[in-house]
């Protein structure tokens, strides 16, 4: 199995500061994540004037302002972009971000970005899956909110526009999501039925969710992230702390070993106790030489040194050649 691929969704949890984007950077890079994810957009092209906010981003952030103000203020400019992407070249750690519109979907190419995510809400949008589909990258498409023929009809025009490499995420996009809503066995679905790598995008609580997925088989997982749940903005009530980000890394990586090849033998570690564990034919009771050997007179005892009981069959019958003590390993 290659490597899941983790990436920790900075979002718009820097709250439009430069130097909150960098410590959360710091800390995904510190939690042995494989990217980190912010998000690109201008506001005017993402969102109409008039449009309400979601529920969660309601009870998260001011209720008086629209989501275009709301928006508005958490846009990374391009000093901004350049800044982050540097800073992550210093930390080892691959930069990502979601563009919102075809506008940032260019700028992002530009800036050389090798992988494009697309983000649940934009997965009807046509404009947007053409361009980034032409654009030859790697495609990641979150497909929260979606019916299977909507991903299908979604990978059908990356597909037709140039993209040979795509993984479909599945995702809920509640903030948080409620366990009983999360259905990961639809990952499963995605991927038998649309013939694509797929991954898990998690806005539960906690980490389980995320580390189930990474033992059904995700490729992929991006995990929401904060420097602090109590700070103001849309998003940082549904993310993770830096000490459960790692948290999550840690446990998403024990899994991706515990899975292994899948081939049924005996491990290098365990190969030591077989001796110890398993058994061997001994005699159940003092045996004379010229005895026949019977279900009455052998038994089955540790360690697994001698005959294998699964010759127990063939050593029935057979004459003993010479006497054996009681627990002694019988010899043919």
């Amino acid at each position: 199995m290659e490597r899941i691929l983790i990436i920790a969704e900075a979002g718009v949890n820097h709250n439009g500061d430069i130097q909150t984007a960098k410590k959360l950077i710091d800390a995904a890079a510190a939690a042995g994540a494989d990217a980190v994810k912010f998000q690109t957009f201008k506001t005017e092209n993402l969102v109409c004037r008039n449009a309400q906010k979601a529920a969660y981003q309601m009870e998260t952030t001011n209720a008086g302002e629209s989501q275009f103000d709301m928006l508005k203020k958490l846009e990374l400019t391009p000093p901004m972009h350049k800044e982050l992407i540097s800073h992550c070249k210093k930390k080892s750690i691959m930069f990502l971000s979601t563009p919102f519109d075809v506008d940032s979907l260019h700028y992002l190419i530009d800036t050389g970005l090798a992988v494009i995510k697309i983000p649940s809400g934009e997965i009807t949008n046509y404009p947007l899956l053409r361009e980034a589909a032409k654009s030859g990258r790697r495609i990641i498409l979150s497909s929260g909110m979606s019916t299977i023929e909507e991903v299908r009809e979604a990978v059908a025009v990356l597909k037709k526009n140039g993209s040979t490499d795509i993984t479909v995420l599945h995702c809920n996009t509640e903030y948080p999501t409620p366990f009983r809503d999360v259905n990961l066995k639809a990952m499963g679905t995605i991927k038998e039925e649309i013939g694509v790598s797929v991954g898990y995008s998690d806005h539960t609580p906690g980490i389980e969710a995320a580390v189930a997925a990474a033992a059904l088989g995700a490729e992929i997982i991006e995990k929401h992230f904060t420097l602090d749940r109590n700070m103001e903005g849309p998003d940082h009530k549904a993310s993770l702390e830096p000490d459960e980000l790692a948290e999550m890394v840690k446990a998403v990586r024990h899994i991706e070993q515990a899975l292994g090849d899948g081939e049924k033998k005996a491990s290098e570690s365990e190969k030591k106790n077989m001796a110890i564990a398993r058994k061997s034919i001994v005699a159940g009771c003092d045996i004379k030489a010229g005895d026949k050997f019977t279900e009455d007179n052998l038994t089955a005892k540790r360690p697994g040194t001698g005959l294998s009981p699964m010759l127990w069959n063939q050593v029935i019958g057979q004459t003993a050649k010479r006497d054996f003590a009681a627990d002694e390993m019988i010899e043919l």
